[in-house]
């Protein structure tokens, strides 16, 4: 029976840590949902504001849902014309089978390769973690959980537990999301009538 050397497992706990240092460092920004035509092309939703991510060739990340990454590289990419969708080309995905196959997959970047932004923007999952607070009085409401990319983008609260500690979703749009304080760690609210009730 075969045993591992001390050399060799050591090599394997240094790639095992090596893996889980890579994972925290990716960045999911979108995710594949659908084959397009016959040559192993594949629609991605976008979950990032940056078109690049999706059109510009290079390095990119493939993974299962709650497994584990293997690079890829994006050979390029499109705008789907009158969809919120872009078609992109990544390298072993050359039939529509594969393209099935991959459907559901994530796609991710490396965290560290942000584009760089003007003063007053921020990367939407800069949001995750914020406190959530009541502009009119300051009182905190919750956190922010979550954001979801639904047509627009939604904010996933977890209210507190005073307020119930149920999970809400707020439209992340400027009426009713008016502040946003990154360095501060808190994001300000005008809610309408009813929505902390829905």
């Amino acid at each position: 029976m075969a045993s591992l050397s001390g050399a060799d497992a050591g090599a394997g706990m240094a790639e095992k840590r090596e893996e889980t240092l890579l994972e925290a460092e990716l960045l999911v920004v979108g995710r594949l949902v659908a084959p397009q035509g016959l040559r192993g092309e594949v629609r991605v939703l976008p979950l990032s504001d940056f078109p690049e991510r999706f059109t510009r060739a290079g390095r990119r990340w493939l993974r299962r849902p709650g497994g584990q990454a293997r690079e890829v590289e994006l050979r390029g990419g499109r705008v789907l014309p009158g969809k919120d969708l872009f078609v992109v080309r990544l390298e072993g995905i050359d039939s529509r089978e594969a393209a099935e196959a991959a459907v559901g997959e994530e796609l991710l970047v490396l965290a560290s390769d942000r584009p760089r932004l003007a003063k007053g923007e921020f990367h939407l999952m800069d949001l995750v973690g914020l406190e959530v607070r009541l502009l009119e009085n300051g009182e905190r409401i919750g956190q922010v959980t979550d954001l979801l990319h639904a047509g627009n983008d939604l904010l996933e609260v977890e209210l507190t537990a005073e307020r119930g500690g149920r999970r809400l979703l707020v439209p992340f749009v400027t009426a009713i999301v008016p502040r946003v304080e990154l360095a501060e760690g808190w994001v300000g609210l005008t809610p309408p009538p009813g929505l902390l009730e829905l």
